[in-house]
């Protein structure tokens, strides 16, 4: 009897694809960022971090919907397939497969080697950093590939992880910020006269990003327990919490330094805010978390990019199917789809470092 994958993954590993995948390296960063786009108006970068948070669940809602009424393999191929057709959703089935997946596999472990390398005070422009991002990449695919459950685990637990300093900076930064009247300065400080034409949209925009990829999420839909309840529930549930982590660390940000002191500094303006609040150390200490909230979303990714060529193999479509369509009885993982993912996941990478 030809192998099949098997239910694996409960409800904790299903929010934790969803959070840990949309939380990368950028909350930590991108406050900054909204608030340039705003001129330093806190209420509208509020305003826009809500809006796209809302925006995101809503579609959540959709897939949700979806989810619980189609139940095969792919996720979004499902979906796709039951709405629009199946040649539909084999032309996406390739795209995700063959250049969404690996492109944003790529970048993230490269994105990890980067704040590696600044820890470790090599350039990122360097060999040692290509080399890093090789090795993030070669070990996110071993573990996923040869222990999917320890994936699963490890997803859970860098999801943990990774939420530790975002909530801290989100409670003491917010109550900091209150007893020494710095939130209440930063609200009603009047916006740069510089600010662009529409700074609302121009900071939607930007929270659009930081809400993309718990979509992704869904691929895993064929290994979920009782997946018709619990992948809507994660979906939901994971975004709308992400909503109100990035709604609370924003604020907490705004308590610990100046919106002037995060528009003038860049990305360094976080860790000036994590110094201000727990002190020197916490600066430096806050990319050893940027490090592991990035491996996070590398292993979703990753999670993803393994069964990319599965979920159109297993329909008896494209080159090899009956070969990429095949479960390994031991680690229940299609080994030859997820060899595929790993070479368009060093495909991108060498094509971004060397070609781009």
């Amino acid at each position: 009897m030809e192998e099949q994958l098997t239910k694996k993954y409960g409800l904790p590993t299903a929010i934790a694809m969803v959070i840990g995948i949309v939380i990368g390296s950028g909350i930590f960063f991108k406050a900054e960022k909204i608030l340039t786009a705003t001129g330093g108006d806190l209420k509208t970068g509020i305003l826009a971090w809500l809006l796209g948070g809302c925006i995101a669940i809503a579609s959540a809602c959709a897939f949700a919907v979806m989810a619980t009424r189609y139940e095969k393999v792919g996720g979004v191929v499902d979906y796709a397939e039951a709405t629009v057709g199946e040649n539909y959703a084999y032309y996406l089935g390739w795209f995700m497969a063959a250049v969404y997946f690996p492109c944003l596999t790529s970048t993230l472990c490269w994105v990890s080697a980067r704040y590696t390398c600044v820890l470790l005070g090599y350039d990122i422009l360097s060999g040692p950093c290509l080399a890093i991002t090789m090795l993030y990449m070669a070990l996110v695919y071993f573990m996923n590939a040869t222990a999917p459950r320890l994936a699963g685990k490890f997803q859970v637990s860098l999801t943990v992880i990774k939420l530790v300093p975002i909530l801290l900076m989100a409670v003491i930064g917010t109550v900091a910020g209150l007893r020494s009247g710095l939130i209440v300065e930063n609200f009603t400080a009047a916006a740069a006269a510089d600010a662009v034409e529409s700074p609302l949209f121009a900071a939607l925009a930007a929270t659009s990003f930081a809400y993309e990829g718990w979509v992704i999420a869904t691929t895993i839909n064929a290994e979920i327990k009782n997946a018709k309840r619990n992948l809507p529930l994660a979906l939901v549930f994971g975004v709308g919490a992400i909503m109100l982590i990035y709604l609370f660390y924003y604020v907490g940000i705004a308590g610990a330094v100046p919106n002037s002191v995060m528009m003038e500094n860049g990305e360094q303006g976080a860790r000036i805010a994590f110094s201000t609040i727990f002190g020197p150390v916490a600066g430096t200490g806050l990319f050893v978390f940027v490090v592991l909230s990035c491996l996070g979303t590398c292993n979703g990714l990753m999670m993803a990019c393994t069964r990319g060529f599965y979920s159109i193999a297993a329909r008896g479509r494209g080159p090899k199917a009956e070969l990429l369509a095949q479960v390994d009885r031991y680690t229940n993982m299609p080994n030859n789809a997820a060899s595929a993912g790993l070479v368009m996941c060093a495909f991108w990478c060498c094509y971004f470092y060397f070609g781009a």
